[in-house]
């Protein structure tokens, strides 16, 4: 941990005192023990302050699935440009150049036009066409665990088969997946609240690299277009519109982190969960079918997004408290997905329960483009380690998450397959 890390920290703490003292519960996401383990204290908050005014996140911290769930899909009271909110010299600092603003960070207009061309490039045909290559990359990726008695699932499989099919969809050559491995890593980092100064800077520093990588494809692509998703958003435009450069490299950051870092984390936190309840494993072995289901259940179960953020756009209600204007609003996912308002004992693990209610993937305008793709690499995952090895076990009693507070994923797996 670096030493402004250690100080924001600290603070954090004191501010939570505070908290506490006001509503009885405090929250304070930069703790070792809430990274390790969030939920006991996503439970607490629902249950004392659901609506949670958090001095620490300078921002409404909401809770439930209802409240959550209905401010997604309202992006009329609720936006997404963080320049509409209220914001700290710390998190002013943060932000990108407005010209480098994501399709994540805008609101409608801007946000409708960008979905609108995108989407012409995420077809539900092309991501099913998808399926016989993920499945060869993971049996290569299989083949090649040097020692199956112990390894880290992290790094055999989690991280590499996200990046490497997301490297093929965009064209990039199997001798630069390791460079494209770093840009993604450094990327997510800027997502946190635990990045430090020299990490921001060095992520900066990678965002260049980047820039100046895919300029060069891009320009190779629309003198020769390829069968690649590089190619698909060149080729992306409507009678009066079309994606400009910088749009087109905004786009291809976003898909760096949301064909990455969120399936890392599904296979890894979903992997775990399911070693931590051998019963439900065992279960899957015996019906096979049930799979797609637990997909679903393992991102409710411990999501690979845990935060979402919004601004107040006008003055409204929300559970009887007055939210202002430009005030800024935490949605914490991970926290909706296990209210026991809207799921049947919420902390159970249940690869049956077969439903999508889940927020994991958000909701409304800005539901996740990369879903598709996120379950179809989650269920063949499971299905080919079940179908390959007759017992899978887990070699730690204490697997440890990254210092990470909006995307939560481990940073080790060590298991053993059979």
């Amino acid at each position: 941990m670096s030493l402004d890390e250690a100080i924001r920290g600290a603070l954090a703490g004191v501010a939570s005192v505070g908290e506490c003292l006001r509503s009885g519960v405090s929250y304070n996401p930069l703790s070792a023990t809430t990274i390790q383990d969030p939920y006991p204290i996503y439970a607490a908050l629902r249950a004392r302050s659901p609506v949670h005014r958090s001095r620490v996140m300078n921002a409404w911290l909401f809770t439930r699935h209802a409240d959550i769930d209905a401010i997604l899909r309202d992006h009329r009271r609720f936006g997404n440009d963080p320049r509409k909110g209220t914001l700290s010299r710390q998190q002013s600092a943060r932000l990108p150049p407005a010209d480098e603003f994501s399709m994540l960070l805008l609101d409608p207009p801007d946000h409708t036009r960008l979905r609108s061309l995108v989407n012409k490039a995420f077809t539900p045909r092309a991501v099913n066409a998808l399926e016989p290559r993920v499945r060869s990359i993971l049996a290569t990726l299989l083949d090649e665990i040097d020692d199956l008695s112990g390894f880290n699932l992290i790094d055999a499989i989690a991280r590499p088969l996200p990046i490497i099919v997301i490297a093929e969809m965009l064209g990039v050559p199997a001798r630069d997946r390791e460079l494209f491995k770093h840009w993604s890593i450094e990327r997510a980092r800027l997502l946190e609240p635990t990045i430090s100064r020299r990490e921001r800077a060095s992520a900066f520093s990678t965002l260049e690299a980047f820039d100046d990588y895919f300029r060069a494809v891009i320009k190779a692509r629309r003198a020769e277009p390829r069968d690649d998703l590089v190619s698909a958003l060149v080729q992306a435009h409507d009678e009066h519109d079309s994606l400009s450069e910088r749009e087109t490299l905004n786009m291809l950051r976003l898909i760096l982190i949301a064909g990455n870092e969120t399936t890392t984390n599904l296979i890894g936190n979903g992997m775990l969960a399911l070693l931590r309840h051998p019963d439900e494993l065992k279960r899957l072995r015996a019906e096979p079918e049930l799979i797609p289901s637990a997909v679903e259940e393992l991102l409710r179960f411990d999501s690979p997004v845990q935060l979402d953020t919004r601004r107040v756009l006008s003055d409204c209600d929300v559970d009887g408290v007055e939210l202002r204007e430009r005030e800024n609003v935490i949605l914490a996912l991970g926290a909706a997905n296990r209210d026991p308002e809207a799921f049947e004992n919420p902390d159970r693990l249940d690869v049956g329960r077969g439903i999508r209610s889940h927020l994991s993937f958000g909701r409304g305008i800005h539901h996740c483009l990369g879903a598709p793709l996120a379950r179809l690499e989650g269920r063949i995952v499971l299905e080919m380690l079940l179908e390959r090895y007759r017992r899978i076990r887990l070699l730690t009693g204490r697997p440890r998450f990254r210092r990470a507070v909006v995307l939560r994923g481990l940073s080790s797996l060590p298991v053993a397959f059979a």
